[in-house]
């Protein structure tokens, strides 16, 4: 990974909770590969992660209010998990909007563990294939998603997977597809 994300802009969207590592090493790879990444949240100032949803760690600068954050201005969308931050997404109009409007761009979203519930509740999951932390399975199939047990998908315009042991493979395939751009709506499962 050297150069393969040279102007590009990757949006991580999170909130309070979120899962530190699977915030860090995302953006990371996104970095290492040359691109730029904007912290987006429901609020100014800093957010607080998590290890392992109950430990305090790193807070985290907001670079801007999700509110005030257009699809347009990014190539990618990043959305870490930790059970506390898409729980609080969920409940926000404009991030659900948000996670919404860049799906149906068709521009490339990386979304891991407790991830996808921002997902769900754009209803965006309907008829793809992804993966997910063991307890937010019921929700995506319940939304019309279905659900695999694997390391990491890819569906799309969506790659997914379950947990922070998945980040290795997680972070190689985000950085390839993130390089790939907007696709097409055509039928593309990858595993």
């Amino acid at each position: 990974m050297a150069n393969e994300l040279q102007g590009k802009k990757v949006a991580i969207l999170a909130a309070d909770g979120v899962e530190r590592v699977e915030l860090e090493q995302p953006r990371a790879a996104v970095v290492a590969a040359g691109g730029d990444t904007e912290l987006l949240s429901v609020h100014d100032g800093v957010i607080q992660s998590m290890n392992h949803d109950i430990e305090p760690a790193e807070r985290f600068l907001v670079d801007r209010r999700v509110a005030d954050a257009a699809v347009e201005g990014y190539d990618a969308l990043l959305l870490p998990g930790g059970a506390v931050n898409p729980d609080k997404l969920r409940i926000n109009r404009e991030a659900i909007q948000f996670v919404k409007d860049f799906f149906g761009s068709g521009k490339p979203i990386g979304v891991i563990c407790h991830g996808p519930w921002s997902l769900v509740e754009a209803d965006v999951v309907r008829g793809r294939t992804l993966t997910s932390w063991p307890s937010v399975r019921t929700d995506i199939r319940n939304a019309g998603g279905n659900v695999v047990d694997e390391e990491v998908v890819t569906d799309r315009n969506l790659t997914s997977s379950r947990w922070p042991d998945d980040l290795p493979a997680f972070c190689e395939r985000i950085v390839e597809e993130f390089s790939t751009g907007a696709r097409a709506e055509t039928s593309r499962l990858v595993r």
